[in-house]
């Protein structure tokens, strides 16, 4: 496949994202699914308004009180088998994919990611993203959490066509009048839905081959976790569905197979629309499709519904993570808390920014509808009328700013934990004040607790300001307020508007409090989203000034990471955190912001500087890249929604272990020893004195460049020219009392790890060299009290070689083993393992698989500096 190659060079200061009309364009680009949604979401709205524009809501209110008690515990025992139910898909996936894992774990993961999935909808808010950061904490790669993900999302859609067709296909004549088909192109839908279900049946349980899917291979399921797979997400739907159809008033008369072959085109209807929740969707196409039931009372089922499948375990959810974070403070329950923390920390930030989205969401659709006159009477017996009048319109502006605060809480903002904080306490004592709204009091009060409960997971010291609004939160935010804004419009339609509304105050004057809020908080939020949308951006770094590269080598020198020293070579740009004991080395190349390595530095540092790259790249619709970084901070990474995939192992020598004559370094001692008798010597050259041996080692570089027909490379690595070179001293051999082969040593003043960087040879310098100079270099190292000698980075070593891995991935491992055309990469591990060395995984972290080969192409790029190179020598 050709690929376009980018004409900027590595260290063009120019627009980070590329050209600026292109870059323009990929950021109107972001816009258009949010927008679209939005309008989707006006469309229903105006559908939905003019369908119950003729109800009356005291009759709607009237029906839901009536729903019998015991209904509404028959359809709660269905939603919680529903959930239970939901389990399942997990743990087919888990089969599928032959892991075991505890099945409490499962059930916890997937009743959270369900709860709030369902719930809520938006895309930072999905289940996806939740059961990846409960699922990575199990030790599931990233692979096969996308995996799980994708299984459940399937099943959930094969159970879906297998009704609506089983509907289409046995009722023709009800779906053919809503969908405004014919009756014969109905009832062939419904059988090619339900052909579709059998040809998915049939493949996977007799298919012995593998699928390949964009980039992805799938395996058949097998005979027993394909029918299964079936079985259960009919199963599923058909609880979910069973729930409403309980709710239904005793009247409706209506049969559970059209039912449920409705309910399930309502679903689709709401999944395909991409409004949150399907909200208003689902409810729309309910009224249209169930004509035989009086609209009121449906509505009044649908409503009872929303709060039996949706809200109930969404706040038991809240409830079950609050007592798992409250084990986790209580510390003579060892094993509870340990077992807490695993379950709950991954999440608190997701938990708590979703929960508080609801809050917001309850306080502004509770300023919009009026208040029980009953409260409101005894109310006005103990407070002045200018007190509720006041709490009804900060009431609706806390829930506002809840909204704001939501995105800085999934981001980890500590200043925004403490005011969301301060504003669900407020808004708890105003939903009393404006109208004794007890219910509403609880939930606020149950979301302060959750917060309070993970406060831990909050440490970014970042300004609320910083955190840039995306489309997709600006949309949701919007559709918030639309939503609320609509429902005080439908339930005051028949108030006759006036300006004097504006100026009417009384206990029951619903609709002019609604109208002081609505005003209210659209004022506050177009200022608000208007400040943040439009003020200045911060300066984003260019590429690494002299002033830049003195700061860094302070916070270099303190760093035990050797390739800390990497930022140096002048071709990154430099992120540093405001108290300038972080930075982060990247550089752009087309839609990827690479980073180097880990952010270097303080912890606290290094992790607000992960979150700034992140929404660097995001404000400028690229793709965010961490390449070759280490283990210990794939949780970090996890918390951006980062996922990580092996790139190669670092070889680390440990220098208080190492001697040559261990039996294991037999071809190195040999090699070793013929050097010595040559006549070889090694010496550590101290960057003082480098200036005096640059022709030589001029003369070493461009004869090893013209052998090997090939150029410097860049960015992971320095290349030859002496203002890099001036900033380390050097391991260097000499033949015959000439300078023959050298390498540049990064070291840190921690002394905890030495690295060899650029390495050279020239043709004088005897067979073994390398080896010889390797040798006295561990020595030397090790007397100079160095803990490890890292040999550098052996890529493509060590990748997953699981059958469900992507195409590309399986590509790497036979590049590795018959790539020796483009680089010798199985050579170059042997080499490095006959120094019987320690590997340790590198990985590169980036959003999703699907855009991985374009990353991969762009790191490549960076990495070659414009064409094929390499800058270690071929040291066999």
């Amino acid at each position: 496949m050709p690929v376009r190659k980018s004409s900027r060079a590595v260290g063009a200061t120019e627009s980070p994202a590329g050209n600026g009309r292109e870059a323009e364009f990929r950021g109107l680009l972001r816009w258009i699914g949010p927008l679209a949604a939005l309008l989707v979401f006006a469309a229903v709205a105006y559908v939905l308004h003019g369908e119950i524009a003729r109800l009356h809501f005291t009759r709607v209110f009237t029906d839901l009180q009536a729903i019998p008690r015991t209904r509404m515990l028959i359809a709660l025992g269905f939603t919680a088998i529903s959930y239970w139910v939901l389990s399942g898909y997990d743990v087919l996936a888990l089969l599928y994919l032959r892991k075991r894992l505890r099945y409490a774990r499962i059930l916890f993961t997937s009743f959270i990611a369900s709860a709030f999935g369902h719930t809520l909808g938006f895309a930072a808010f999905t289940g996806g993203a939740i059961r990846f950061r409960l699922y990575a904490s199990a030790g599931v790669t990233a692979v096969e959490v996308a995996t799980i993900a994708a299984f459940a999302s399937f099943s959930i859609g094969i159970g879906l066509a297998t009704l609506a067709g089983i509907s289409l296909f046995l009722s023709p004549g009800q779906s053919a009048a809503v969908l405004h088909l014919s009756h014969d192109l109905t009832f062939l839908l419904g059988a090619l839905l339900l052909a579709a279900v059998v040809a998915y049946a049939l493949w996977a349980a007799f298919s012995r081959g593998v699928l390949e899917i964009r980039g992805w291979a799938l395996r058949a399921p097998g005979p027993r976790i394909g029918l299964a797979q079936v079985a259960l997400s009919v199963l599923d739907l058909s609880l979910a569905g069973s729930v409403l159809w309980w709710l239904l008033p005793p009247g409706a008369h209506i049969r559970f197979i059209p039912f449920i072959g409705a309910y399930a085109i309502a679903v689709i209807a709401g999944i395909v629309s991409h409004v949150p929740g399907g909200i208003g969707v689902f409810e729309t196409v309910m009224l249209l499709m169930l004509r035989g039931v009086p609209p009121e009372a449906l509505l009044g089922s649908l409503l009872a519904y929303r709060a039996v499948y949706y809200l109930t375990p969404l706040l038991f959810g809240a409830t079950l993570f609050g007592y798992k974070e409250l084990s986790a403070t209580r510390a003579h329950f060892a094993r509870a808390r340990e077992r807490a923390a695993m379950y709950a920390a991954p999440v608190a930030p997701q938990i708590a920014g979703a929960l508080t989205f609801f809050a917001g969401t309850t306080l502004l659709v509770s300023g919009a509808a009026p208040g029980i006159g009953s409260r409101l009477t005894l109310l006005y017996r103990f407070l002045p009328l200018a007190l509720l009048e006041a709490s009804s319109l900060t009431a609706s502006i806390i829930g506002l700013g809840l909204l704001v605060l939501s995105r800085a809480l999934f981001r980890r903002v500590k200043a925004a934990y403490s005011l969301s904080s301060s504003l669900l306490l407020g808004g708890l004592i105003a939903s009393l004040l404006k109208g004794v709204r007890y219910e509403e009091a609880v939930v606020l009060a149950l979301v302060l607790a959750v917060l309070a409960l993970g406060r831990r997971a909050f440490y970014r010291p970042t300004a609320i300001l910083d955190e840039r609004f995306t489309p997709a939160w600006v949309a949701s935010i919007t559709g918030v307020i639309i939503l609320s804004i609509w429902i005080g419009l439908l339930v005051y339609r028949k108030v006759t508007y006036s300006a004097a509304l504006w100026s009417t105050f009384g206990v029951h004057a619903g609709a002019p409090r609604m109208l002081r809020a609505s005003l209210a908080v659209i004022v506050l939020a177009i200022a608000y989203l208007a400040v943040n949308l439009l003020r200045r951006a911060r300066p984003e770094p260019a590429v690494a000034s002299a002033e830049d590269l003195t700061r860094a080598r302070a916070i270099i020198n303190r760093s035990d990471h050797s390739l800390a020293n990497a930022a140096l070579s002048g071709d990154k740009r430099l992120l540093f955190n405001d108290p300038a004991d972080a930075f982060l080395m990247y550089q752009v190349t087309r839609r990827s912001w690479v980073a180097l390595g880990d952010p270097i530095g303080s912890r606290t540092g290094a992790e607000e500087l992960a979150w700034r790259l992140r929404e660097l790249a995001d404000r400028h619709g690229g793709q965010t890249v961490f390449y070759q970084t280490r283990a210990e901070l794939l949780p970090l990474y996890a918390e951006l929604g980062l996922a990580p995939l092996k790139v190669g192992e670092d070889a680390r020598v440990r220098l208080a272990d190492f001697s040559p004559d261990d039996p294991a370094r037999e071809q190195v001692r040999q090699s070793h020893r013929r050097a010595q008798a040559e006549g070889l010597a090694f010496e550590v050259v101290p960057a003082a004195r480098i200036d005096e041996l640059m022709p030589d080692l001029q003369r070493i570089s461009d004869a090893w460049l013209a052998s090997k027909a090939t150029g410097e490379k860049r960015f992971t690595v320095g290349r030859f020219s002496p203002k890099y070179l001036r900033n380390f001293p050097l391991a260097l051999v000499r033949a015959s009392g000439v300078p023959a082969a050298f390498a540049v040593l990064w070291m840190t003043d921690t002394r905890a790890e030495l690295a060899v960087d650029l390495m050279r040879f020239g043709p004088q310098a005897p067979p073994g060299t390398m080896d010889f100079l390797l040798v006295e270099l561990l020595g030397w190292g090790r007397d100079q009290g160095y803990g490890w000698l890292n040999l550098g980075m052996a890529p493509l070593a060590g990748l997953d070689r699981h059958p469900l891995a992507p195409a590309w991935h399986r590509v790497g491992n036979f590049v590795f083993r018959h790539g020796e055309h483009f680089y010798d990469f199985e050579d170059l591990r042997r080499y490095k393992a006959r120094f019987d060395p320690q590997w340790e995984p590198k990985y590169l972290v980036t959003r999703g698989d699907i855009a991985l080969p374009h990353v991969l192409m762009d790191v490549s790029v960076l990495i070659a500096g414009g064409g094929r190179s390499s800058s270690q020598p071929d040291m066999t």
